[in-house]
C-alpha cells in the first residue's frame, strides 16, 4: 500500500520517499498520514512484518524509517517531520499559540483517545459490555466537553491543519462511526464540535485521507459485528 501527494495540491514541497509501517485500521497510522499529506510528502506504506520487533522493539505502529533512523511514536515522528520539513508549518511560529498546540495534541494522546480505545473490545454485539460501554460513554462525553472548551479558547486559525488537530480530526471520525453503529448513545456533539469538524473535512488533505481511511474503518467495524 502506498501513500502521494494528492493531485489537489500542486506544491511539492519535498521528493523523499519514506517507509512506514502500518496497519490499516490504526487510527494513528491516519494521523501520520495527515501530517505527511499536509508536508507534501511521499511514502510507501508497508503492514509490519512476522519480525516486526526485531525492527521496531516497542512494536509501536506507526514506524517511520528514514534511512538509518526508525522511529516511533506517531507525536514524535510528526515533530521530527516539522524539524526536517519546516515547509509548510504545522507548528505556531510565536510561542504561546505553539504551546497550545502542543496542549491539544497531548489532551488528545492521553485524555480523548484513551477514553475511546475503552469501545475497541465492545465492538462485537455478542461480547459488548453494557457497564463498560456506560462508563466509556461516561468518559467520553467528559473528554468532548474538555475538547470543545479547548477548542473555544485556541487561538490557532482553523484555515489550516495543525499538528495538534492530526489525531483529533481522526479520532472524532471514530466517534460519529461508534454512534452511527450504535456501539455508543448519543454523543453530545457541541456547535463548536461541528463547526470544527466541517472546517476540518473541508482541508483538502483532510479530505483526502478520510476517502482514504473511512473504508478501512468500516472494514474493522464489519468484522467486529
Amino acid at each position: 500500500m502506498g501513500g502521494r501527494l494528492p493531485a489537489f495540491n500542486p506544491l511539492r514541497y519535498n521528493a523523499q520517499m519514506y517507509k512506514i509501517y502500518s496497519v490499516g485500521h490504526s487510527l494513528y497510522c491516519a494521523k501520520l498520514r495527515l501530517a505527511l499529506r499536509t508536508k507534501g510528502l511521499e511514502w510507501h506504506e508497508r503492514a509490519p512484518p512476522a519480525d516486526y520487533l526485531a525492527l521496531v522493539p516497542t512494536g509501536n505502529l506507526p514506524a517511520l524509517v528514514d534511512g538509518g533512523l526508525t522511529l516511533t511514536d506517531s507525536e514524535a515522528i510528526a515533530e521530527y517531520l516539522e524539524e526536517k520539513h519546516p515547509t509548510p508549518a504545522m507548528l505556531p511560529a510565536k510561542l504561546i499559540p505553539r504551546a497550545k498546540c502542543r496542549e491539544l495534541s497531548r489532551f488528545h494522546d492521553t485524555r480523548l483517545e484513551p477514553a475511546l480505545r475503552r469501545l475497541f473490545s465492545n465492538v462485537a454485539p455478542e461480547t459488548r459490555v453494557a457497564a463498560e460501554i456506560d462508563a466509556a460513554h461516561a468518559e467520553i462525553c467528559k473528554r468532548l466537553a474538555a475538547l470543545s472548551t479547548l477548542l473555544e479558547q485556541s487561538p490557532l486559525p482553523r484555515d489550516r491543519l495543525w499538528l495538534s488537530d492530526c489525531g483529533v480530526i481522526v479520532t472524532l471520525e471514530w466517534l460519529d462511526i461508534m454512534e452511527t453503529h450504535a456501539v455508543l448513545p448519543p454523543l453530545p456533539w457541541s456547535n463548536t464540535l461541528r463547526s470544527y469538524r466541517t472546517q476540518m473535512q473541508a482541508l483538502p488533505q483532510v479530505a483526502a485521507e478520510l476517502a482514504f481511511y473511512r473504508p478501512h474503518m468500516t472494514e474493522w467495524m464489519q468484522s467486529k459485528s
